[in-house]
């Protein structure tokens, strides 16, 4: 663990012999950059909310955060512009801790491990419930992507109907989500989501088992795994996967289950990271096949 500057914040690095991790320890929690030692930096930096702290509003800033759903204002927006409470090492890693805040009274906390031979990052993600009052919440981890990239979504293989009667995956949509958007490609294996920065907002969530997701941009491939409990209750209809973008940014994000938390009561979500380079960009389904499916 080493302490460094990054964007005007303090901040921790993780670093193996390939790829670093930056975390802010100035707001969030944030993990402000993840990539190649050298090389770009696969979450998004938003100009103009770099290196700020104690605004009066909510800032995105970039980076993966760890947020609490189901979303709602002004609940979801509290304010995160604080020093953490907590900077700690752990093994191959570090844990920081945001202290609770006064509208949800749960602190958020991530644990980050980074394997010091393979490009693998683990991100556990915990709320604690510091109210007196029972809370309804779940985890929510969202990677925010820079522009130009794209998402590819594995969907569940197909099976004859005169095997299941029954729907092997729920989509929700919103207002705004519009199938006719050339953003999208829906294809029978993979749905490809491309970022777009003259496009506004688009959602898809859906229930998700194919325990993987995946962002392309400039070579780099960044995967992201989590697994989805079956008989649990999800936000939004029962997504466990959601995905946005409007012009600055495209969102990978993950839910874990949907729980009443009471006082002093925890849930923890994880994500595990890899990243590669020189993959190619997918068009069709068959490149992702052929170039995505053997590294996942």
């Amino acid at each position: 663990m080493e302490m460094v500057a990054f964007n005007g914040w303090k901040c921790v690095r993780l670093a193996n012999r390939d790829v670093e991790l930056i975390v802010t320890c100035d707001v969030g929690p944030r993990i402000l950059r993840f990539g190649f030692i050298g090389g770009a930096n696969l979450f998004a930096e938003l100009p103009g909310q770099q290196g700020g702290r104690g605004e009066d509003s909510w800032q995105i800033r970039g980076g993966h955060r760890c947020w609490i759903a189901p979303e709602a204002k002004p609940w979801s927006y509290e304010l995160d512009n604080e020093p953490y409470e907590a900077v700690e090492a752990i093994a191959d890693g570090v844990r920081v801790r945001q202290k609770a805040g006064p509208l949800t009274r749960i602190a958020k906390q991530m644990d980050i491990i980074l394997d010091s031979r393979r490009n693998v990052v683990t991100v556990k993600h915990t709320l604690v419930n510091k109210g007196s009052r029972p809370v309804e919440c779940a985890p929510w981890a969202l990677s925010v992507m820079g522009l130009n990239g794209q998402a590819i979504i594995p969907l569940p293989a197909k099976i004859p109907h005169t095997e299941r009667l029954l729907p092997t995956q729920n989509w929700s949509l919103w207002g705004y989500t519009d199938f006719s958007d050339p953003r999208w490609t829906l294809g029978s294996r993979y749905i490809l989501f491309r970022q777009d920065p003259k496009r506004a907002p688009m959602k898809l969530g859906m229930s998700h088992r194919e325990k993987w997701v995946a962002y392309q941009r400039e070579g780099f491939l960044f995967v992201k795994y989590f697994d989805r409990v079956d008989d649990a209750v999800y936000p939004d209809g029962g997504c466990n996967l959601e995905t946005f973008a409007n012009e600055e940014i495209l969102e990978l994000e993950s839910l874990g289950p949907l729980v009443t938390l009471k006082k002093g009561g925890a849930i923890e979500h994880t994500e595990t990271w890899k990243l590669f380079r020189d993959v190619p960009r997918c068009v069709t389904e068959t490149d992702v096949d052929r170039l995505v499916c053997p590294l996942v």
